[in-house]
């Protein structure tokens, strides 16, 4: 992808009763006519109190590391790697981290008559576009968007946005193809769906603390037996809790978080297949090869391929970044 950004900005924050709240950095990694997309890393964590804030525009936030706790009028959702927050324009909302520390989202914004346009060409029907919950968990059918929108988070470097109408940039395009996906993914999951009326906290901080195990190392090994005593729970109440909080098993978890991985590094980096699949906790390449066309239609080096065609080797393999990781587990 082109690297198209600015260095991260802070933006201010305020202070409830005295209470200290953590830190947001924001960069602007593209924007156009109706749309615009940002990495936001918050380092907030559980001595940190959430504050309201709003939404200007509907908000489509890939979460790519970390986890938090996202609450609206509509509900309560844990937020895990690999999903999706939804928001809508004027929406009052609350981010906090009661049970880990930091986060970092993809966030696209959408003006509502753009949004509404992507459903009318999609032919969704869905009501002024409006989402009906507040996440859409991280299903197969978002595997390969969700990485590619991981891999294209740049290194800060070259220059702002500019006009929509006057950049030509094959960076500001792909960004685009991955926004208008997204929300098409989204509006398809998220409208008439119903309100989600959330977990128990003691069961999202359980969860929390798997997540975090799991996304920190998904090549490791992680028995059941040992995430369920990590849990202190049974691990029957394990996957119960565990697919209550995130709506999938945690094997299905720890595939899906392994996948994404290999997914994103065969954008960035130039490594063989067979040493991207060992890496993320492959135990050989045929399984890799079997788990990774189910989840993306495709084989890893056609992936590769389709991805990368129309790029020069530095655009698609340049630099080497994890975006799963920001310095915290």
């Amino acid at each position: 992808m082109g690297k198209i950004a600015v260095e991260f900005e802070p933006i201010p924050m305020p202070h409830a009763n005295g209470n200290a709240v953590g830190q947001l950095a924001k960069r602007r990694l593209a924007c156009g006519d109706g749309w615009s997309v940002s990495d936001v890393v918050c380092t907030a964590g559980p001595r940190h109190r959430p504050f309201e804030e709003q939404h200007p525009a509907a908000c489509i936030a890939v979460v790519t590391s970390g986890t938090f706790q996202y609450r609206s009028s509509a509900g309560r959702e844990l937020m895990t790697p690999g999903s999706l927050l939804l928001g809508n324009a004027g929406q009052y909302y609350e981010c906090g981290h009661e049970h880990a520390m930091a986060d970092r989202c993809i966030s696209f914004s959408y003006e509502p008559r753009y949004l509404e346009e992507i459903a009318a060409d999609a032919g969704v029907r869905c009501r002024d576009a409006h989402f009906s919950t507040l996440r859409v968990p991280p299903v197969r059918e978002l595997s390969q968007v969700v990485s590619r929108a991981c891999a294209g988070i740049p290194d800060g470097r070259v220059t702002a946005c500019r006009d929509h109408a006057s950049n030509s940039s094959p960076g500001m395009t792909e960004w685009e193809e991955i926004g208008i996906e997204l929300a098409t993914r989204a509006l398809e999951f998220a409208c008439g769906g119903e309100p989600n009326r959330g977990s128990f906290p003691a069961a999202e901080a359980r969860v929390t603390r798997i997540v975090r195990r799991i996304d920190s190392r998904p090549d490791a090994d992680h028995r059941l037996d040992t995430l369920a005593r990590e849990a202190k729970l049974s691990r029957y109440h394990l996957i119960r809790v565990f697919q209550q909080v995130t709506a999938l098993t945690p094997h299905q978890y720890i595939l899906r978080a392994r996948l994404r991985r290999a997914a994103t590094r065969l954008l960035l980096e130039p490594a063989r297949v067979l040493d991207i699949a060992l890496d993320c906790g492959f135990g050989d390449v045929s399984n890799f090869n079997h788990a990774f066309r189910s989840e993306f239609g495709v084989s890893p080096l056609s992936y590769r391929r389709a991805v990368c065609h129309s790029q020069t080797r530095a655009q698609c393999y340049g630099p080497a970044l994890t975006p799963w990781r920001t310095g915290h587990s």
